[in-house]
């Protein structure tokens, strides 16, 4: 009897602990069947080489804290998975796994910084903070707020050493709403095209987000309007996250204030009295 009782207990954190999807969806986008081969006649500049540099580059920096937070980060690479997703997972033994898969990478929508911006949410699972998951899902940071992460401290620790201004001044159509904005929230000129380079590559998920579900009318002049009654942790509409991405973008807190189980540490608030750099209510319910 004890034996039986010890298998089943075993069993039971097996499954708790290996296959957390993320409050029961797939993973960054929600669930569907979309796949992108090796052979593929997308048109995408994305490389294997160029796959596993994105992932190295985010191990580089966040192993060591990872390891610092009693975990060790692991990387699942699947170039030729074809797969249009990602996910996150942590085992029972303390290993934080993150899933990146070669066919949301080819896809012609997502930029090399909007696939830095899905490593940095799936991260963002594991190191973003309140507000998180139910039970057994508890150590994850729910979707917005990973979203927020990614833009806020992942993405600008990973790419604020590069030249970011002839970055940008080589990009096109970057919307004005986003360079005034920017501007506006930094003084230093790397910081500034950091934000405005963040912000890009989160529009890049928006439409394929937005893809979809059906919806390509993302833009960054019209905020999604909607109010939660209580937060949402499930995937936000396409708008909302682009809101986000854009959000977490501009909040001028340092990368250095690090987030955690108080919502407004390293983070922009609105009883702080910040306009932009603040989670959008169509998916977070402040506390105050």
């Amino acid at each position: 009897m004890k034996l039986i009782i010890t298998t089943i207990v075993m069993g039971l954190l097996s499954v708790s602990a290996f296959s957390c999807d993320v409050n029961g969806d797939t993973g960054f986008l929600p669930e569907n069947d979309l796949k992108i081969s090796t052979s593929a006649k997308f048109r995408s500049d994305m490389t294997e080489e160029r796959f596993n540099e994105i992932i190295d580059h985010a191990d580089k920096f966040y192993a060591p804290i990872v390891k610092e937070k009693g975990g060790k980060l692991k990387w699942s690479r699947g170039w030729n998975n074809d797969t249009v997703n990602a996910s996150a997972q942590r085992t029972f033994w303390g290993t934080w796994k993150v899933n990146m898969y070669g066919g949301l990478a080819r896809h012609p929508l997502v930029t090399d910084d909007g696939f830095a911006l899905v490593v940095c949410h799936e991260l963002g699972h594991h190191l973003a903070g309140t507000p998180t998951n139910s039970f057994p899902n508890s150590w994850a940071s729910v979707e917005g707020q990973s979203d927020y992460f990614a833009t806020l401290k992942c993405f600008r620790r990973l790419y604020e050493s590069e030249d970011n201004q002839a970055i940008v001044a080589a990009m096109t159509d970057v919307p004005a709403t986003v360079v005034t904005k920017c501007e506006k929230n930094f003084t230093l000129p790397n910081d500034r095209a950091l934000c405005v380079r963040a912000s890009m590559g989160g529009l890049s998920l928006a439409k394929l987000l937005g893809s979809l579900r059906g919806n390509t009318d993302i833009d960054f002049d019209t905020p999604d309007t909607n109010v939660v009654s209580s937060t949402n942790s499930r995937h936000p509409e396409a708008q909302c996250r682009l809101d986000t991405y854009f959000q977490g973008a501009l909040c001028d807190v340092a990368i250095a204030e690090e987030v955690g189980q108080d919502p407004l540490a390293g983070t922009c608030n609105r009883v702080d009295n910040y306009i932009d750099g603040v989670r959008p209510l169509c998916w977070y319910k402040p506390a105050e």
